[in-house]
């Protein structure tokens, strides 16, 4: 916005030159109403008979204003906090979800938040509410739960771009909450344990598998030293003695009663 105090014409320098005219008249007690105290986190965007009388803001500390030609509104440059209501999404791939989160920003020009928009929080607000409607719905039910980071870094690059024009600065854009209607929270449900059963039959099939194994390499090495089985009886006699067992069973090899037999009938 161009500095136009060359423009304010003749009349306008008339009223300027009552306006300082009436401050000497009534010095020092006009000095209270030409005084105004900035705060620290506040800029003044100054009017000269309805112009803006600079390009950038007044303050912080005391500025100067003419009692009758001049107005100024204090703007805000503090972080504020905009919560978005919850909304009613149909995502892509057409589930129902209600999403709700909360937008940080600031404001980074004070005379373009004055200049360029009526109510530059509503506005914000708003278009906030639009943005996050329309990138969800673009979105399917999974992408939208496990990436919320990612979405939310989107909505924050748009909402940039379009306030920038405003003298906003989006700091940053999270999403809260996502509701999703209790008969499908229970088929998720469903089909996440479907999942973890099948994966646990799988592991349960796959432990088998490798028990197999070691028992069958188990087998070939007691095969190649039969003293090494008589060695494993000892040792599960021992394990069973050591339990405080009234009954002791004494294993005997799976071929021994068909050896006897072959002998019987050799005799």
């Amino acid at each position: 916005i161009a500095d136009r105090r060359e423009g304010i014409g003749v009349c306008g320098w008339i009223l300027i030159s009552l306006s300082f005219l009436l401050v000497l008249i009534t010095f020092p007690i006009s000095v209270w109403a030409c005084i105004k105290v900035i705060r620290e986190y506040e800029r003044a965007v100054v009017f000269r008979l309805g112009r803006i009388l600079s390009k950038k803001a007044k303050g912080p500390g005391l500025i100067l204003i003419l009692p009758c030609t001049d107005t100024f509104i204090k703007v805000d440059l503090r972080t504020v906090t905009c919560n978005i209501p919850p909304q009613e999404i149909l995502t892509k791939d057409a589930v129902t979800t209600q999403v709700d989160g909360v937008v940080y920003y600031r404001i980074y020009s004070a005379v373009s938040a004055v200049a360029n928009v009526t109510d530059v929080h509503s506005a914000t607000c708003l278009l906030a509410q639009t943005t996050l409607r329309n990138v969800l719905s673009t979105q399917s039910l999974a992408q939208l739960l496990a990436g919320r980071e990612e979405i939310a870094h989107s909505i924050q690059a748009i909402l940039s771009s379009a306030t920038e024009q405003w003298g906003i600065k989006v700091a940053r854009v999270e999403i809260k909450d996502v509701r999703i209607p209790v008969d499908m929270q229970r088929a998720m449900a469903a089909e996440a344990e479907a999942a973890r059963e099948a994966r646990a039959k799988i592991v349960a099939a796959e432990g088998e598998m490798n028990a197999s194994k070691a028992l069958k390499q188990a087998s070939k090495v007691l095969a190649e030293s039969p003293a090494g089985l008589q060695l494993r009886y000892l040792q599960t006699l021992t394990t069973l003695a050591g339990e405080n067992n009234s009954t002791i069973v004494f294993p005997l090899p799976i071929n021994t009663p068909g050896s006897f037999g072959q002998k019987n009938r050799g005799g």
